[in-house]
């Protein structure tokens, strides 16, 4: 079975080809880092017009990568939400109309379950049930994983998702965009013991088994040092770190957590934020001592892809909601809670 996967929900335009036999035969991202860099962060009426101009030919490419034809392919997966939707519109019309043209189905994707799912990319590829930590830009989430569609939310942040306090406290130290991955590289010429930043929420997680998280708090606590220090380098750098790892210490106890809760004894990590090498670090240091496993997909995999999209929509065919008939129209949505998300 051969799906096209289709990602266009934000600054990023991913296609792949997944065969269900033989796994990933061929992915291409076309990053917009760089357009959106003037700005500062991710300007939508760009996103939209620069998916237009990406896509078809990134598809051609990746056909021919994979030495795939048009006619070959079961099914085309797209991202239907969340995400910005003007770019959610573009690739969900290219999607419906080849899928139409060739007869097969077209098959709307969450662009989360695509994160969560990502890691069985990998040749260690973890088994149903397992936890999971969604972490990137928009979403912060902890969830009960018992299937393709089976997800329970065990908890997920009332503010700021950890991508964002990322970025926010990028934007403070004056690095560029994006910021989560150059405060990550600052960080490690910095000394994180040098300033005591708040763990938001770990005193409810003791309390009560909270499992919420809420970075606004430590993001106010960096904003109120940074007003009152000269920022020379060593210090942004010590800022840097000591942010991060505070934000790293409060995944890390609340997937233990959320582990001893559920009785379970796999770790999934997904989303951008799941790329920072020190959160992996912490993470497998504790699955050592805790004798549990964590599952990442590859680096390359950690930001939006076609492939997770590819995937999602290649197991999605085997569920019973992919298999009924499906109306000629579509519709993006963008604002979607995955926990709506049905088998």
């Amino acid at each position: 079975m051969l799906v096209l996967g289709i990602e266009t929900s934000c600054d990023e335009t991913g296609v792949a080809v997944y065969d269900s036999d033989r796994g990933l035969l061929a992915h291409a991202l076309h990053s917009q880092v760089a357009l959106h860099d003037a700005y500062g962060g991710v300007v939508p009426e760009l996103a939209s017009r620069d998916h237009i101009r990406r896509l078809l030919p990134l598809i051609r490419e990746v056909l021919r990568r994979a030495a795939v034809k048009e006619p070959d392919l079961n099914a085309v997966a797209y991202t239907q939400g969340p995400g910005l939707a003007g770019a959610l519109l573009v690739g969900a019309a290219v999607a419906n109309s080849l899928a139409f043209g060739l007869g097969v189905r077209a098959i709307g994707v969450h662009h989360l379950e695509g994160h969560l799912l990502s890691p069985l990319l990998e040749k260690k590829a973890p088994s149903f049930p397992f936890v999971a930590l969604l972490v990137s830009g928009g979403h912060t989430q902890l969830m009960r994983v018992s299937g393709v569609g089976e997800y329970e939310m065990l908890g997920e942040t009332l503010d700021d998702a950890a991508g964002e306090a990322f970025d926010k406290t990028a934007k403070l130290l004056g690095l560029g965009y994006p910021g989560g991955p150059a405060l990550a590289k600052l960080a490690q010429d910095g000394r994180p013991d040098r300033f005591a930043f708040p763990r938001p929420m770990l005193e409810q997680l003791e309390k009560n088994g909270n499992l919420n998280f809420s970075f606004s708090g430590l993001k106010t606590a960096v904003v109120a040092l940074t007003r009152t220090r000269a920022l020379d380098e060593q210090t942004r750098a010590d800022v840097a770190a000591a942010f991060q790892e505070a934000v790293a210490d409060v995944l890390v106890a609340k997937s233990l957590a959320a582990m001893r809760a559920t009785a379970l004894d796999r770790l999934v990590v997904a989303g951008g934020v799941g790329a920072n090498i020190r959160l992996r670090s912490l993470l497998d240091a504790a699955a050592s001592r805790g004798k549990f496993s964590v599952f990442y997909p590859a680096m390359e995999f950690c930001t939006d892809n076609g492939a997770m999209i590819a995937l999602a929509g290649c197991l999605r065919l085997k569920t019973a909601k992919a298999t009924r008939a499906l109306p000629l129209g579509f519709t993006v949505r963008p604002r979607w809670d995955l926990a709506d998300v049905a088998a």
